[in-house]
């Protein structure tokens, strides 16, 4: 349990630009695992195992890739109690991102807009990162509970011209597949100009052709099967969402992450920021999330793999969203707001309510 109140980390780095508070909270993460420090936020695992695409979870709550872009800090974050971490996104060259300002916190809304832009290290150094994690020397957290589950989140360079985006998603699945338990390909952030036009009918059927053959190859290679995941908006209609399942059961991709971050404002458009361009997530996304989840468990049928995320900031939060369809679910914005208090909070719900 955590030796430090939230609320008064919060305070503190709420005094703080967003984006400094969150770069000095992933490197507080990173330099002080393993240390006494990392009382400050460490939680006993609840053990809650589920089996997924082939995986065997600890417990249905993960963190969200984008928190961790250059995979720095697996091990701070895993030690706060979650059964499954992904980091990244990750491209494959370094590319700063967007300018700033570009990350705003709307505190009424517990919500946060960001325009990051993919901003990473590149795929030499996330790999790197990756492979000097104690997590991956040892295939597991040390401490109670099984392995933890390891996520690689792969996207395309901004200066990727559309036409080539497939070279850039190839390229990030070969360059992680040997140290993923399960490769997340983000097609769905609106922070990179025309990204979105992935998740569209043919454009998909094409991308996912091509990542499912050379997953193949790589399986030969590595003589391991690692399951591919799509993330996608919000934002998308019931056809839109039909569609993508159809995509999505065609290829044989193993499982969906839903959702990214939203474009739509009506929840926030008279708070400061809400204007901001960018991504919208925490509490007015989990309505658009649940939407979303509830409209692929109808399309994809039971027992398909979907992990749920967006507006997770309780217990009561995630439940809804295992009763919308999801099968697990995944944090980021919540964790801002509520702290680590908030992993066991919902393993424990999750655990209560199966």
């Amino acid at each position: 349990m955590s030796l430090i109140p939230y609320c008064v980390t919060r305070t503190a780095l709420f005094a703080l630009d967003p984006e400094t508070a969150h770069d000095l909270t992933v490197d507080t993460l990173a330099r002080c695992d393993a240390t006494p420090l990392q009382w400050a936020w460490r939680n006993r695992r609840i053990s809650d195992p589920l089996t997924l695409a082939g995986l065997t979870l600890p417990n249905r709550v993960g963190v969200a890739a984008g928190l961790d872009k250059n995979a720095r800090a697996i091990d701070g974050l895993a030690s706060m109690g979650f059964g499954f971490v992904e980091v990244g996104t990750v491209t494959p060259l370094a590319q700063p991102g967007n300018a700033r300002p570009r990350l705003f916190r709307l505190p009424r809304a517990n919500a946060l807009i960001n325009r990051m832009g993919f901003n990473n290290d590149g795929l030499d150094a996330f790999v790197r990162n990756v492979r000097n994690s104690r997590f991956y020397q040892r295939r597991h957290v040390a401490g109670d509970g099984p392995p933890l589950v390891l996520g690689l989140n792969i996207g395309k360079n901004a200066s990727t011209p559309m036409e080539r985006a497939t070279d850039d998603y190839l390229a990030g699945l070969a360059g992680v597949y040997a140290y993923a338990d399960y490769v997340t390909v983000n097609i769905s952030s609106p922070n990179t100009q025309d990204l979105r036009d992935l998740q569209q009918d043919a454009a998909l059927r094409t991308l996912l052709t091509a990542l499912k053959s050379r997953q193949a190859e790589l399986a030969d290679e590595h003589a391991r099967q690692v399951p591919i995941f799509v993330k996608i908006a919000p934002d998308l209609d019931r056809q839109q969402v039909q569609a993508v399942a159809a995509a999505l059961q065609e290829h044989r991709i193993e499982g969906v992450i839903a959702t990214n971050t939203t474009l739509a404002r009506d929840d926030v458009a008279h708070l400061p920021h809400g204007h901001e361009a960018g991504g919208l997530s925490g509490a007015p996304l989990s309505a658009a999330s649940n939407r979303v989840v509830a409209g692929l468990r109808q399309a994809l049928g039971p027992g398909y793999p979907i992990i749920g995320v967006g507006g997770i900031l309780s217990g009561t939060d995630a439940v809804a969203k295992i009763r919308a369809g999801a099968d697990a679910v995944q944090i980021y914005t919540g964790l801002i707001y509520r702290g680590p208090q908030l992993v066991p909070e919902i393993a424990s719900a999750l655990r209560a309510s199966a």
